[in-house]
């Protein structure tokens, strides 16, 4: 089997952010694009997804939630952030 090399072009920021994603997981970019080839050559399909993601029924949920409680101008428990994470982590 042979190898070959690919030339890519990219944004320096498009870079570094990708290669700060691939170094959190121990991982460099050269091999990072080696399984993204072996994965769509494995399943025979492009392993991206264009369209946004959706929140599931729990977020959605508890987005009607706090939309409802903002929408109510009822004072919170908390004061401020800080009191929140000192009773949290008390």
């Amino acid at each position: 089997m042979g190898a070959s090399t690919l030339t890519i072009r990219l944004d320096n920021e498009l870079k570094r952010g990708a290669s700060e994603v691939a170094a959190y997981y121990g991982l460099d970019l050269s091999s990072v694009t080696r399984a993204f080839y072996k994965q769509m050559v494995n399943t025979r399909r492009i392993p991206l997804t264009f369209a946004p993601e959706e929140p599931n029924d729990e977020s959605l949920e508890a987005i009607a939630e706090g939309d409802e409680f903002l929408a109510s101008g009822k004072p919170g428990r908390f004061a401020n952030g800080r009191d929140l994470i000192e009773a949290a982590v008390s």
